[in-house]
């Protein structure tokens, strides 16, 4: 008897979800560079949680490898759905696999859903080997391989490596991609959740290295999070947080 192919039962079901009309919206979305289902985020990742299978990590990179091949892009979606929901299992020696898929097809949602899923086995896994490996992708050719380094500890909060935030912002400070200089700022601003005054500090002592778009998005609430500076309308920093 033959085993049933899982990605034949995952297809079967989110192609009986199609929405033509969605699939329209999500295709302008992404400038008409890949296909869609037309199916909504929270539909497939509810459907992916309920048909993830248990498999060995060689064989579930492999199954994720699989559906990135597949056109619709909700199956690169459901890959990374699928390797979030078995990170567990994924050993450190995934990750060089992982940053492969993340070549493939690249634009900033499958990239930045790449960075969460490595991040998440950095972190729980605390193997110097692998944050040495995040320090290497800095130098990497794909702009979107260094945004995967520069986006890593999202979420990570107090247990960030300010020291490693702080100097992966300015090692790519200098660059004049969108996609990095956005990247800089939106670590930055989830650092500042729970650290805004060391995140204000780092701002103030480098805004002149940084993208206007950069300084705009690390300080977007850093207002709110700090007092006043007595004589200022600028917050703590008592200077400007954004540059025309």
């Amino acid at each position: 008897m033959t085993t049933p192919d899982p990605i034949d039962t995952l297809k079967a079901r989110l192609e009986s979800l199609a929405d033509p009309a969605r699939a329209a919206g999500m295709r302008a979305y992404q400038r008409d560079q890949f296909d869609f289902l037309g199916v909504a985020s929270p539909v497939r990742r509810a459907l992916v949680k309920e048909w993830a299978p248990s498999l060995p990590w060689p064989e579930l990179l492999e199954l994720a490898g699989r559906l990135w091949m597949e056109a619709p892009r909700e199956y690169q979606y459901a890959a990374i759905d699928l390797l979030a929901l078995r990170r567990k299992q994924l050993p450190i020696e995934a990750i060089g696999p992982l940053l492969e898929l993340a070549r493939r097809k690249p634009w900033w949602e499958t990239v930045d859903g790449m960075a969460g899923v490595i991040g998440k086995l950095v972190r729980a896994h605390q193997a110097p080997g692998a944050q040495a490996m995040m320090d290497g992708l800095l130098a990497d050719e794909s702009f979107w391989i260094r945004r995967i380094a520069m986006l890593h500890q999202l979420g990570w909060r107090l247990e960030t490596d300010e020291a490693r935030l702080f100097g992966y912002a300015l090692q790519l400070a200098p660059e004049r991609e969108f996609f990095i200089r956005k990247a800089i700022g939106w670590a930055l601003r989830d650092y500042a959740k729970w650290a805004p005054q060391a995140v204000s500090n780092f701002v103030a002592a480098h805004e002149g290295a940084f993208s206007s778009l950069t300084v705009r998005e690390a300080t977007k609430h850093l207002r709110a999070a700090l007092p006043a500076h007595p004589g200022s309308n600028t917050g703590t920093t008592g200077r400007r947080t954004g540059r025309s």
